[in-house]
């Protein structure tokens, strides 16, 4: 593969970086090859030895969203760097989808769960607006009971949600660093 072959297919491959990123990064894989040939190599050498643009571009893509969910850890940006993390290999698919299920589970159920509490008490009222003779008190009060144990939950699940999305995006950097090309022990 010639040197504009390679920087061309790079390129597109890039297209979802800005324009800025996408230049830097081609920029220095101009130097690579400008090192190459002062070196005495061929354009198809250097193509061979840097690898393939393919590769190069999913470990450059999984590598600033990972960047990206580490400065704004919002929901759409975990699911692109785990979308990212995953294109790195095909292992990466049961090793990183199988503890997202898992997480985003636990976190959706316990939200749903203290939201359900801190609403109980609106479904009694509700319930004796419709069914007025179904009324009792200990309704009520069982419910305000609920509705307080809603909010200690909610307010853990905070805490949860906060300490879970850390511990992933800290998986997925963890992850991605062993596919391409495993640790270094310093």
């Amino acid at each position: 593969m010639t040197k504009y072959q390679f920087m061309k297919q790079l390129d597109s491959l890039l297209k979802r970086l800005s324009s800025e990123e996408r230049q830097d990064i081609l920029q220095d894989f101009e130097e690579h090859y400008a090192f190459g040939l002062q070196a005495g190599k061929t354009e198809e050498q250097i193509s061979a030895s840097l690898g393939s643009p393919h590769q190069i571009a999913k470990e450059l893509l999984a590598s600033y969203h990972l960047d990206k969910v580490e400065s704004t850890a919002t929901t759409g940006n975990i699911i692109r760097a785990m979308w990212a993390v995953i294109g790195l290999s095909f292992f990466n698919l049961l090793i990183v989808l199988g503890p997202f299920i898992a997480l985003a589970a636990v976190i959706i159920s316990g939200w749903v769960a203290g939201v359900g509490f801190i609403t109980s008490p609106l479904l009694v009222f509700i319930n004796a607006v419709i069914y007025p003779e179904t009324f009792e008190f200990f309704d009520l009060f069982f419910s305000m009971v609920l509705a307080g144990v809603g909010l200690f939950l909610a307010i853990g699940m905070f805490y949860v949600t906060r300490a879970i999305t850390s511990g992933f995006v800290r998986y997925l950097k963890f992850n991605a660093k062993l596919v391409k090309g495993g640790l270094k022990h310093d």
